[in-house]
């Protein structure tokens, strides 16, 4: 396996995993869970089967509650260190940021914009909406990831994506023939599923904060759900991922 090389953004050392490859072989990506990112080498995007998809999901869910930072405003290549251009691609589930090498050596991408990209995500329903606005006072973006707040905002007002959740049974769908069970169980994605799972996120993320700082937060309470920003990624990987164990013991 080979060094791996700096995050594109916070310019730590990424994590480099290995993953099937399309063609054949090994792929290796490098992954940044703090800058919650992927590093893919020129067209390596394209090469991930649907078990790398599946072992993908299983890094994100093992990493959901690890801190989490924003990406930085400049951005460089870790193969020539040469700025990133900042643009968005446009696919049937939605439009999506990329920040691209100059010199084509490869692209940096969000893990919310690898499930655009993908595929994986679909557009929030009204009754969705309403019921995390009661919930949650923000969200992080699908497609940015600036956080919105839910509650008077009815698209991103930085990208104005409409809002947008990973759904399990997209991602179902794109991963057939892998199963182990001829037919897959898929998890419905109702709004008391995805409130539950962002809730449930949030307190996980509060516990694992008071141990990093050994010390109590004063001022905020786990059962004021209107206080956090609703990360929809995180929680529709742990709904996904539901969905693959599920899977798997069927």
């Amino acid at each position: 396996m080979t060094s791996a090389p700096s995050c594109p953004s916070c310019r730590q050392p990424m994590e480099v995993h290995q993953f099937a490859s399309n063609l054949g072989g090994a792929l290796e990506l490098d992954i940044c869970f703090a800058c919650q990112g992927l590093w893919f080498d020129r067209h390596e995007n394209l090469k991930l089967t649907p078990a790398s998809v599946v072992e993908l999901f299983r890094l994100l869910h093992e990493h959901r509650i690890d801190h989490h930072q924003p990406l930085s405003d400049s951005m460089a290549c870790p193969r020539c260190v040469k700025p990133l251009e900042k643009g968005f691609d446009v696919v049937r589930s939605g439009r999506y940021m990329i920040y691209r090498c100059g010199r084509q050596h490869g692209r940096f991408s969000t893990f919310s914009s690898f499930m655009v990209e993908k595929g994986f995500v679909r557009h929030m329903t009204r009754p969705e909406i309403d019921d995390l606005a009661k919930r949650v006072g923000a969200i992080y973006c699908t497609s940015c990831g600036a956080p919105v707040d839910i509650r008077k905002d009815h698209a991103c007002p930085y990208c104005r994506a409409a809002f947008s959740l990973i759904d399990p049974e997209a991602v179902v769908r794109a991963m057939e023939g892998y199963a182990k069970a001829s037919s897959p169980r898929a998890m419905p994605s109702s709004p008391v599923d995805i409130g539950d799972a962002l809730v449930a996120l949030e307190r996980d993320r509060t516990r694992a904060e008071r141990e990093r700082q050994k010390r109590a937060f004063t001022g905020t309470s786990d059962a004021d759900d209107s206080s956090f920003t609703g990360d929809l990624l995180s929680a529709g990987v742990a709904l996904v991922w539901a969905v693959i164990n599920t899977r798997s013991h069927h």
